[in-house]
C-alpha cells in the first residue's frame, strides 16, 4: 500500500495552502480534491478582501494561483473523492475509488455545501431553474428576471453577479434589513436592476420544465404573493462537508468539527482546517491560516513518531 507522511483531503483555500506549506517543508505529501480546486472560493465571482489584491482578484483565479503555487513546490494532486478515512495503527486508511492509501497523518478540509430551504418545487427544479451558484449558472439567464433568497454576504454579492445577465433580481430577506455587510448593501440599493423584498421567505417555486415563479410568504402578516421569475439563487447558509468524519470526532449540530484553535481534534494525528472546522469567521483568508497551522502541529506530530 502507498504510504505518504501527509494527506490532505480537500483542496479549497485551506487544503492548498496546507499543501503549498507541507510541500515547502518537504513532507511527502499527497492532495485529494474531487473537482475544481477552490471550493466556495472558486465559485466567488470577486474576492476583494484577500491581502495582496488591491483591485480584487476573481475567484477563480485566486484558486488556480493557489493550486499552481502548492504544485510547484512539489505537492502531489489526486482528483479524486474520497470514500472513507479509517484510523489504522500505522495511521490513516484512505480509501478512493479502487485504490487505498496509508497517511501517517491527516488534515481534513473539505469544507461545506449550500444549505437546502426544504420548500416545494426546490428539489424538483434544481437544475432547471434552481441554483445555489450564480457564477456557475448566472449566464444561462440572460435579460431575464431573478429571485435571490438571502441577506449575507454571499447573496447580495451574487445577486450583483446575476446583474450583469438578468434585467431584474429580486432580493427575498427574512428581515427589514441586510445582514451583509455596509459596502455590499450600498452597492445593491445602488444598483438599478435590484429590488429587495422585505418581511418574506420563500414558500413554493413554481413551474412546469423550468422555473416560472415563486410563492413568497411575509412573515408579518402571512400575506403571500407570487413574483414571476426565470431563476431562484439560494443562499441561506452553509452546512459542514463532515460525512467522512461520522462517529470520529465531535460534531455540533450542524456538522461542522469541533476542533481546537490549532486545529488538533481528538484524534492524535488528525487536524481540520477551513470551513469544516467550527469557528466565528469563515473566510479565505481564515482557511488560509488555518492550513498553515495545521502544517505545523502534522510536522510536530510526524516528528514525535520518529
Amino acid at each position: 500500500m502507498n504510504i505518504k507522511e501527509l494527506a490532505i483531503i480537500g483542496g479549497g483555500p485551506a487544503g492548498l495552502t496546507a499543501g503549498l506549506y507541507a510541500a515547502r517543508a518537504a513532507l511527502d505529501t499527497v492532495l485529494f480534491e474531487r473537482g475544481m480546486p477552490g471550493g466556495q472560493a472558486a465559485a466567488t465571482e470577486r474576492i476583494e478582501n484577500y491581502p495582496g489584491f488591491p483591485e480584487g482578484i476573481d475567484g477563480p483565479e485566486l484558486s488556480m494561483k493557489m493550486s499552481d503555487q502548492a504544485q510547484r513546490f512539489g505537492c502531489e494532486f489526486i482528483y479524486s473523492g474520497v470514500d472513507s478515512l479509517e484510523r489504522d495503527e500505522k495511521g490513516f486508511k484512505i480509501t478512493y475509488g479502487d485504490e487505498e492509501l496509508l497517511a501517517k497523518t491527516v488534515i481534513l478540509a473539505t469544507g461545506a455545501k449550500p444549505k437546502f430551504l426544504g420548500v416545494k418545487g426546490e428539489k424538483e427544479f434544481h437544475g432547471r431553474g434552481v441554483s445555489y451558484c450564480a457564477t456557475c449558472d448566472g449566464a444561462f439567464f440572460r435579460d431575464g428576471t431573478l429571485a435571490v433568497i438571502g441577506g449575507g454576504d454571499a447573496a447580495v454579492e451574487e445577486a450583483m453577479f446575476l446583474t450583469k445577465f438578468a434585467a431584474k433580481v429580486y432580493i427575498v430577506h427574512r428581515r427589514g434589513e441586510l445582514r451583509a455587510t455596509k459596502v455590499l448593501q450600498q452597492r445593491a440599493f445602488d444598483n438599478p436592476k435590484i429590488e429587495p423584498v422585505w418581511h418574506s421567505v420563500l414558500e413554493e417555486v413554481k413551474g412546469d420544465q423550468k422555473v416560472e415563479g415563486v410563492i413568497v410568504k411575509d412573515v408579518r402578516s402571512e400575506e403571500k404573493q407570487e413574483l414571476k421569475v426565470d431563476g431562484v439563487f439560494i443562499y441561506v447558509g452553509t452546512e459542514a462537508n463532515s460525512d467522512l468524519l461520522q462517529n470520529m470526532v465531535e460534531l455540533d449540530q450542524s456538522g461542522y468539527v469541533i476542533a481546537q484553535e490549532d486545529t488538533a481534534t481528538g484524534i492524535p494525528g488528525l487536524f481540520v482546517v477551513g470551513d469544516l472546522r467550527k469557528k466565528e469567521l469563515r473566510q479565505v483568508v481564515t482557511a488560509a491560516a488555518d492550513g498553515a497551522v495545521a502544517v505545523t502541529q502534522a510536522e510536530k506530530y510526524l516528528s514525535a513518531l520518529k
